[in-house]
């Protein structure tokens, strides 16, 4: 695969649209959140996953633009079409991303190194923006040497991502949403992807799931699916002649809406998902517009919609007429979606109960906690993340919905005196006082010794009554950071008479409750 990439293309499809200086650093953001930003602006110290305040407080010449995908679609078209005139087979991944099979340009110009290089100089010619070539086999490996503008030779996609480290493997631009298992890869010490490629393909699947023997044939260099596909049986594509013509965007995206529905539904009826769209459309005048749309994940009826409205809306805004195939001189009065690639549609498999699809589902829901940051704040909506550290408040971090899932603290490290398992099911993030008596009431503290002065009988939390000690285990003795903490620290582990158990913590001659236990 020969795959043209444009740097920080949100960026520059928003500089294009404000007319901005080349000059003018620019951010792109999303829930309050830097998504993409130029290299003026990282030279400033932007960087993708910053708060829009900070980005600011940083480079206060700072342009902020929203994030907006049909912008981004509408301005890559003129790019495609330029890729077009000298590959053909030219597949969108997504806006800054165009994919063509490699044989033919090499073939034409001689070798894939002049092919690299007339199709920089012809997107550079035709709408000014930059890019990169990347060469080698699969689209995974393509789309990585793109970004390092390498041409890998032929069976050797292996040896270029051995070194790459694991998290290649999220691409969230591209549908893959993998911090989780980066994440679970690299405490288990898997942190380069010949590391993990070394794994067996059957304890992958049996250790981690479906999604994970895909991103293991990744990191051996193979196509992320296998390459046998079911050819889709013609009458799965959908024709719809459009009267009155669509000429206007916001008709557009009515007409994908309804389009996309009965896409899915043929699909759906004979068990399968699309991850490569065509899209058509003729004109009253009899001009013909053909894009093909790859996906890295089966396409739910939203993400149909999406696309047929970004293709749309760049073919009818024709945002650069000095390509081939500009704007059409007429409206659209016939469009038709055509599945050039299928897979099984177990992805999308009907929820026993709720009766829907999970990954449409998943899909909403992503789309609802994204809303209430706009409404609210990125801080609105977090996700947990574990990570390392000795105390259980340590080990959590809160990160904002849409952020790379990292935790704080590597959890690598030995980390003396951290809680053994089972961890409290609840962790409060600021402890509660307690208090701790012996069977003649008298308080219960920890001797120099690391021992307790008396039997725990009663707790009392937060001010209440006293609650009757069943069981406990402890003291453990904490003083890991002696050398910045002199005090006694240790814990204490309490099963009351209405089955509640608590983790206790002594510090500084006082009790508090810093977790619960289901």
């Amino acid at each position: 695969m020969l795959v043209v990439w444009c740097p920080d293309w949100p960026v520059t499809a928003a500089s294009a649209a404000a007319r901005l200086a080349p000059h003018q650093p620019v951010a792109v953001v999303e829930a309050n959140r830097v998504v993409a930003c130029s290299a003026q602006a990282r030279a400033e110290g932007v960087r993708r996953g910053m708060k829009r305040r900070d980005a600011q407080g940083r480079c206060p010449e700072l342009v902020v633009f929203p994030d907006d995908p049909v912008r981004d679609a509408r301005l890559f078209e003129p790019v495609a079409a330029a890729v077009e005139e000298l590959a053909v087979g030219v597949e969108i991944v997504r806006p800054g991303v165009v994919a063509v099979p490699a044989r033919g340009p090499a073939s034409y110009f001689g070798a894939e190194e002049r092919a690299a290089e007339r199709l920089i100089d012809q997107v550079a010619d035709r709408t000014g923006a930059e890019c990169q070539v990347g060469v080698a086999d699969g689209l995974f490996a393509a789309i990585l040497a793109a970004r390092r503008g390498v041409l890998v030779p032929p069976d050797g996609s292996r040896e270029f991502l051995a070194p790459l480290s694991v998290r290649e493997l999220h691409r969230p631009a591209e549908g893959h949403h993998r911090a989780d298992l980066v994440d679970l890869l690299r405490r288990l010490g898997l942190r380069t992807l010949e590391a993990f490629a070394q794994v067996p393909e059957k304890d992958v699947s049996a250790r981690f799931g479906a999604d994970a023997v895909a991103a293991h044939r990744l990191a051996r260099g193979q196509q992320e699916r296998p390459p046998s596909r079911r050819k889709p049986p013609p009458e799965l594509a959908v024709t719809e002649e459009l009267d009155p013509p669509v000429e206007r965007v916001d008709a557009a995206a009515f007409v994908a809406r309804t389009f996309a529905d009965a896409f899915h539904a043929g699909l759906a009826a004979h068990g399968l998902a699309c991850t490569r769209l065509g899209i058509s459309a003729v004109t009253a005048n009899g001009e013909e517009r053909t894009r093909v749309w790859r996906c890295a994940e089966p396409l739910t009826p939203g993400g149909i919609a999406d696309r047929v409205r970004w293709q749309l809306d760049g073919w009818l805004s024709g945002a650069n007429r000095q390509t081939q195939g500009g704007r059409p001189t007429a409206g659209i009065t016939l469009l038709r979606l055509e599945p050039v690639e299928v897979v099984e549609g177990h992805t999308l498999q009907l929820d026993l109960w709720r009766g829907e699809g999970r990954a449409e589902a998943d899909e909403r829901a992503a789309r609802a906690m994204v809303h209430v940051q706009g409404l609210l704040g990125p801080d609105a909506v977090v996700t947990p993340v574990l990570g390392g550290g000795r105390d259980p408040n340590e080990e959590v971090r809160l990160v904002p919905w849409g952020d790379e899932r990292s935790p704080r603290r590597d959890p690598d490290p030995p980390w003396p005196g951290r809680l053994p398992a089972p961890s409290p099911a609840t962790v409060f993030a600021k402890p509660l006082p307690a208090k701790v008596f012996d069977e003649t009431g008298a308080r219960v503290d920890i001797s120099g010794r690391h021992e307790l002065t008396g039997r725990p009988c009663q707790v009392s939390v937060d001010g209440g009554r006293p609650r009757r000690v069943r069981a406990w285990a402890g003291p453990w003795a904490t003083d890991a950071r002696w050398w910045t903490e002199p005090c006694r620290r240790a814990r204490l582990q309490v099963l009351l008479e209405e089955e509640t158990a608590l983790l206790l913590v002594l510090s500084e001659e006082r009790w508090t409750v810093e977790g619960i236990y289901d």
